[in-house]
Parts: structure tokens; C-alpha cells; sequence
């Protein structure tokens, strides 16, 4: 893990979300982040049981108040869960919270009983991620050629397959990008701060459409701007957010780069009713497996290996820049099925009208966060960032975007597999995105090493790999 880039997060995020306290679990090892005070329950009779079950708890505890155990309404959504308030979200610091954890085991012999899970924490759903992106957005000029180049095919309207983009919204001047000329969506939500300073994570949607049109450009893209605070969301409106996003109709792909940890799995309870819908459905969901560099399951990615999901869901990790080995940040474990590029691509972020300044948020690190030895992108390019240092010998780097960018993450791997399934089904006629994955996958003739394992490879066509330095060990 890296503590010090997390810990920046925790308290960017929390910065976004100022009526919505947040605590770090399991503890403060950086695993994911909760909202305090509430757990996450069914609605209906689980959630009565729950609510009785922690109040008579609660009783028997001399140092915890039996009348707080309440429904935090309205709390009931399409994702048909309740939220209950069994603390006081303004009691402890940012560590893990104490009253949220017996709670949670308050109810652990009902669950036996039920012979599954009741009651879970509020989690956060966020930007695919140790709480951010593998690094951030570093300049490109407009005369490098975006990487993966966009591929020779045409867009025909008749039977362009369609690829839903749930991120951040799309920047003003996104048309200005000839690729994106068949896309649509959502408007990226204040795009600068007060000083006309770019504000972090703005971009991202456009990023990845930007990857998906040019991997695939007989596609049309909608991008829905769920993730609004900091890429961030509780688990709590997730489910309802994804839900809104398919309202006008189920697309054939939906590229999804963002998620979160819990310390199980078995899932999200805030994603049950959505995933069993999809299931249901036609469409593929290609998941982000997470930057943690950890082979803990990441959701909804890690759906992927769940009984009844593994034709609904496909987990994505991240290669370096050569394509051979896991790029030092991605996720790794069974549950990823397919790795693909996601170490310094370069897509469309903003700035095509008027160049854009951003400063930079996290300082680079004098060796790899993860232990690797290459020149990752955890120090390279080197940048002093904002909340990293704020002393005036390390003034944060300022830089200007004018149109491109070169960015690193799963969030990006995950673009380029969409974008690879739907020109398949292009160049195939195939119709159904899941007949697709499967003929995709069956016919993967690359692999990369993970962690000592060989991995199915996704390499797109037009993707030009990035020579990788090697670092002297221990440097």
C-alpha cells in the first residue's frame, strides 16, 4: 500500500464530501474508506432484524446508546437498501469506527443463521484507485499521436455498438477531439477552481472515451457523470446511480473504472439488486480491477469470478509501458481475468480551446510506492504536489494542458478492453457483447507476467509500447 498518496485522498475526498464523515478500515491501514456512524442492511424484514439486533446490543453495552440505532431515512432506493444510524458520525478521529464494528458484529450469529451476509459498512466507491489514479495527468502535445492510435475504421450509425461510460462527466470542449465526434453524455461539473486552476480528476471521463473511440471507432459513446465529488460516491447511491445511467436502455458494453475494497468476497450489498439485473441483461460490464497493487478483490470488478457473473463481468488490470510485465500499481490476483496497456497512454483531457493550467496534487516518490524497480510512474515524471508538501522550498508544480495527455491506471486498461470487445464485435458482425468476450478471450495469443504468473494479455492493434528503464536494485 502507500499510506502518504491514501491519506492525501482520504482527506481530498473528505474535502468533497463535507456533511458526510469518513472513516479509513478495516483501521488506518488504508484499505478503503466508510461513512461513520451508518451500516448498510436490506430493506424490508432484514433490515427490522438488523435494527433490533444492534439496539439489543447496544443495551447490554454500558458504554454505547441503544436509542441512536435508527434509520438514517429516506435511505430506500431501486438498490432496495436501508441505511441505519448505530453512532455518532462526529464522535473519533479518521481511524476506523468503533461503533460501526460492533454493529457489524452484533448481527454476525443472525447471519450464520440466514447463511449470508445482513449488514455490511457504507463504503466508498471511488475512481479506480489507491483512492486515485495510478499518477496524474501529465502533458502531451497535440503533435503525438494518441496511444493507442485511433484505429482504420469508419463510424456507421447502423451498427455501432454502444459503450456507457460511468465516470466523471465530459469536459466543455471534448468535440474538439475528431474521435469523440459521436459522443455524448453528461457535462463535466466545475471543471476549475476559482482561479481557473483545472481541479483533480477532471478529465477522466473524457480520457477514457477518448481510449474506447480510438481503439474502436464504430461506437457511440455516452459518458454519465456519477462521480462528481473528487471521483468519489457511497456505496449507498451507487446502485441508484447506475441504475439512472442505463435508464434510457442497456448498452452493449459499460466500461466502469472505478470501485472499491471491503475486506470480503462476496461483494457489494449496495450492488446486489444492480449486478443482478445486469445479469439479467445483454450488456458487459468491463470493471477497473483497482491501483492498490494488492490482490484483495476489488468491486464490482471481482464479480467476475462469482458464480452466475462470469460472463456479466470482466476484471481488468494494468500493464507497464513495454506490455510484459503488471504495471507496479494494478491489482492483481484470480479474480483479474485480463490484463491490458494502462501505463502512460495518451487520450483527449481538455484544454483543445484554451490551454489549461493544473497544479499538481500528490508529490512523486524517490523510489516505486509499490517495490518495483523500473522507472514507474510513481517517480517519473518528478512533480511536487500540493498536498504532499506545502512548504515553501517545494512550491507544487504547475504544468498546462492543451488538449492531450498521458495518464496511468487500471481506470485506463479497462477503456482499451471495451474498446477491444467492441471492435470485435464490429469486425465479426457479433452481435452479443458476451459471445464477444468470450471469442476475445479464447483466441488472446499474447501474455504478460503478474506477480510470476502468466496472464491473458489484451494488446490493441494500434497501441505502441513505451520503452521501460530499468532502475538499479534497491535505487
Amino acid at each position: 500500500m502507500a499510506p502518504q498518496r491514501f491519506h492525501e485522498q482520504f482527506d481530498q475526498i473528505q474535502r468533497s464530501m463535507p456533511d458526510i464523515p469518513l472513516a479509513m478500515g478495516p483501521d488506518d491501514s488504508a484499505e478503503f474508506l466508510y461513512e461513520k456512524g451508518v451500516v448498510l442492511v436490506r430493506d424490508g424484514e432484514e433490515a427490522r432484524l438488523v435494527e433490533d439486533s444492534v439496539r439489543a446490543h447496544f443495551t447490554a453495552a454500558a458504554d454505547l446508546d441503544q436509542n441512536q440505532v435508527r434509520r438514517a431515512g429516506p435511505g430506500t432506493n431501486r438498490s432496495g437498501i436501508t441505511r441505519i444510524r448505530v453512532g455518532d458520525p462526529g464522535e473519533g478521529g479518521r481511524g476506523a469506527d468503533r461503533t460501526v464494528a460492533r454493529a457489524l458484529r452484533a448481527v454476525r450469529e443472525q447471519e450464520v443463521r440466514a447463511g449470508r451476509r445482513l449488514v455490511t459498512r457504507n463504503h466508498v466507491v471511488h475512481i479506480a484507485v489507491n483512492a486515485c489514479p495510478g499518477d496524474e495527468p501529465v502533458p502531451a502535445p497535440l503533435s503525438q499521436p494518441p496511444n493507442p492510435a485511433a484505429a482504420e475504421a469508419s463510424h456507421d450509425p447502423d451498427t455501432a455498438v454502444g459503450v456507457l461510460v460511468v465516470d466523471t462527466g465530459l469536459v466543455h470542449d471534448y468535440r474538439c477531439y475528431p474521435l469523440l465526434a459521436h459522443t455524448h453524455g453528461d457535462a463535466q461539473t466545475a471543471e476549475c477552481d476559482d482561479k481557473g486552476v483545472l481541479q483533480e480528476y477532471v478529465g477522466h471521463g473524457t480520457f477514457i472515451a477518448g481510449l474506447v473511440a480510438a481503439v474502436a471507432p464504430n461506437t457511440d459513446i455516452t459518458v454519465s457523470n456519477a462521480l462528481t465529488d473528487a471521483g468519489a460516491i457511497l456505496e449507498s447511491e451507487f446502485g441508484q446511480k447506475l441504475f439512472e445511467a442505463v435508464d434510457d436502455g442497456w448498452p452493449d458494453v459499460l466500461s466502469l473504472s472505478a470501485g472499491t475494497s471491503n475486506g470480503r468476497t462476496d461483494g457489494l450489498l449496495g450492488l446486489e439488486t444492480f449486478v443482478r439485473e445486469l445479469r439479467a441483461q445483454r450488456t458487459l460490464l468491463v470493471a477497473a480491477a483497482g491501483n492498490n497493487a494488492s490482490a484483495t478483490p476489488f468491486w464490482p470488478a471481482a464479480y467476475a469470478t462469482l458464480p452466475g457473473y462470469e460472463n456479466a463481468v470482466l476484471s481488468v488490470g494494468a500493464l507497464r509501458g513495454d506490455g510484459e510485465f503488471g504495471a507496479c500499481f494494478s491489482n492483481h490476483g484470480s479474480w483479474v481475468r485480463v490484463y491490458a496497456p494502462g501505463e502512460r497512454l495518451t487520450s483527449a483531457l481538455t484544454g483543445f480551446d484554451t490551454p489549461v493550467p493544473y497544479i499538481y496534487q500528490h508529490s512523486t516518490y524517490d523510489a516505486c510506492r509499490f517495490g518495483f524497480g523500473y522507472a514507474c510512474t510513481c517517480r517519473h515524471p518528478r512533480h511536487t504536489g500540493v498536498l504532499s508538501d506545502q512548504t515553501a522550498a517545494n512550491k507544487p508544480d504547475q504544468v498546462m494542458f492543451e488538449g492531450f495527455a498521458q495518464w496511468s491506471g487500471t481506470s485506463f486498461a479497462t477503456p482499451v478492453v471495451a474498446g477491444m470487445i467492441a471492435a470485435h464485435m464490429t469486425a465479426h458482425k457479433e452481435t452479443d457483447p458476451r459471445a464477444a468476450r468470450r471469442q476475445l478471450l479464447a483466441a488472446v495469443a499474447d501474455v504478460a507476467e503478474v506477480r510470476g504468473a502468466h496472464v491473458p494479455a489484451l494488446l490493441p492493434p494500434t497501441w505502441s509500447p513505451v520503452a521501460v528503464e530499468s532502475l538499479p536494485t534497491g535505487a
